[in-house]
């Protein structure tokens, strides 16, 4: 009995699916379009086309991401905000690491203050990144958000501390991927 129940089901589901396509494609043909014409879309160009952009550009998006190799091979969104999370993490240990050389060659004591503050916040936020990285490789988005918002006020606050002092070009970089990472992960947690 569950055999021919699951059958019938099965078949009714492909039979509605097939039905979609072929109205899909009267429309698409209708309008001058080709339903065979048109390359399949990676995840990452429907992610990165969905963004918004007023939010993340697409160009944006995709250079951000695909700094890992693997961004065009991944396959679904979830794998995207893994890299996304990732990347951010790399991100926070370099700017952390060229804060910490900032600090060892400054020369005045203004510049030693706000190379110290700075590498406190990166300190605080370094694990809760790599909390991050895990919930998001585990399938878990609650709370991520909120993570990779704070970690973009860290850049912040640091670009705000140094005033006239010189920060190494990584704090910018990881503001942008901590831009980039949220809204990945808050795409993905709502859509994906």
């Amino acid at each position: 009995q569950y055999p021919t129940i699951m059958a019938v089901g099965t078949s009714s589901s492909m039979l509605g699916g097939a039905l979609l396509l072929l109205v899909l494609s009267t429309a698409i043909d209708v309008h001058g379009g080709s339903s065979s014409s048109a390359a399949p879309r990676s995840p990452l160009d429907d992610l990165c086309s969905s963004l918004g952009p007023g939010y993340v550009t697409p160009k944006l998006c995709v250079s951000t991401l695909c700094i890992d190799p693997s961004c065009r091979s991944t396959r679904g969104l979830p794998g995207l905000a893994v890299i996304a999370t990732r990347l951010t993490v790399s991100n926070a240990t370099v700017a952390k690491a060229s804060i910490e050389h900032a600090l060892a060659h400054a020369k005045d004591g203004k510049a030693r203050k706000v190379m110290r503050s700075c590498l406190q916040l990166y300190t605080g936020a370094v694990p809760r990144l790599q909390w991050a990285a895990r919930s998001v490789a585990a399938g878990r988005y609650s709370g991520v958000p909120d993570v990779l918002q704070a970690a973009r006020h860290v850049s912040s606050e640091c670009t705000n501390l140094a005033a006239k002092v010189a920060l190494p070009k990584e704090n910018d970089e990881f503001f942008m991927m901590a831009y980039v990472a949220q809204a990945v992960v808050e795409w993905v947690q709502q859509f994906g």
